[in-house]
Parts: structure tokens; sequence; C-alpha cells
């Protein structure tokens, strides 16, 4: 092997050394918005466990009747299933994106696209909830008030209640959308922005 062989040997491993170290340092760079991505999730399971143990109190503080109760109940077991689903779900992502290596790509891949889905899943048990919560509102009031919703309903236009409810839904959106960005959607962003440039790179 003559000299010149060498060199192109030589500078060879040095573009490879180079490549791997940059890729090392976009990999770190992911580290900080999943980190923060985590503490949030924990945080948020802690809130939401605190909530559900709230929101069982609600009868007893409220003075609902007997009657009223019971559907309280119905409508509670129901946003408890459907949290109980998503806990569990939620749980599992979070046990795993601890026990996870962060020194590969795919890993970042792996958390990126999981994550997604996992803020998909959270967006669709805040909309579940929301109306959960409204469905339990009108019900309280044609049993508990139901002279005055009579006479409420009986003062507006279909058009202005099919309008009420458009609107309702447009603002549920608009804050859960809202919140999951602020929340974790823009720190996920920061971690596609790695990846983008890792895809790039390969």
């Amino acid at each position: 092997m003559n000299f010149e062989d060498l060199k192109k040997e030589w500078n060879a491993e040095s573009t490879e050394e180079t490549n791997i170290s940059e890729e090392m340092l976009k990999i770190k760079q992911a580290r900080t918005p999943i980190d923060i991505i985590r503490r949030k999730m924990k945080h948020e399971f802690n809130y939401q466990i605190a909530t559900l143990i709230l929101m069982a109190a609600i009868p007893y503080f409220f003075g609902f009747s007997a009657n009223m109760k019971m559907i309280y109940l119905v409508f509670y077991a129901v946003t408890c299933g459907f949290t109980a689903y998503y806990f569990f779900k939620f749980y599992r992502f979070y046990k795993n994106a601890y026990d996870m290596t962060m020194d590969s790509r795919k890993s970042i891949l792996w958390f990126f696209y999981e994550m997604k889905l996992n803020i998909e899943l959270y967006k669709a048990l805040t909309y579940i909830i929301a109306f959960i919560g409204l469905a339990f509102i009108a019900v309280y009031l044609f049993v508990e008030k139901a002279s005055v919703f009579a006479r409420i309903l009986s003062k507006l236009s279909p058009v202005y209640l099919i309008l009420n409810c458009f609107i309702s839904i447009l603002i549920i959106g608009a804050i859960t959308e809202l919140w999951a960005w602020y929340y974790y959607g823009k720190y996920l962003n920061r971690v596609k922005k790695v990846v983008d440039e890792l895809d790039f790179e390969h």
C-alpha cells in the first residue's frame, strides 16, 4: 500500500468519525425535550389521579339528591372507564420511555412516534370527558331544574341551540389542541427537528 492509499484511508476514517460525532451531538440535543416531556407526563399522571379522586366528592359537595347521585355515579364510572384505558397506555409508554437507552436514532424515532400517538389519545380522552361533562350538566338541569330548563328551552330557537352546540364544540376543540401543544407538542416538535436532521443525513 503506497502513501496515497494510506492518505485516502486516513481521510475516510476522519470523515466517518466526524459524521458519528455530529450524529451523537444531535442525539444529545433530543435528550433535553424528551426529559421535559417525561417529567411533564409524571406530573400529569399525578394531577389526573388527584382530579378523579376529587370528582368522587362532587355529589356531596353540591348536595345532590339521591337520584342525582346515582346518575352522577353512572357518568363518573363511564369517565373512569375511559380514563383507566388511557392511563394504562400512558403509564406503559411512560415506563418504556424511561427504560429506553438514549443513544441511537432508532430510540429517538420510537419515542417521537409513540409520543405522537399518546398525544392523540390524550386529546381524544379530553374530548370524551368534556362531552360527558356537558351531557351530565344537561341531565342535571333536566332532572333537578326541570321547570327552569323547560322555560329556557321554550325561549330558545332550534337554530340558536344548534349554533350554541357548534360554538361549544369549537371552543372545546381549540382549548384541547392549544393545551396539548403547549404542554407536550412544542417539545415534541424539537424532537422532530432532530429526527428530520438525522433522516436528512441518512
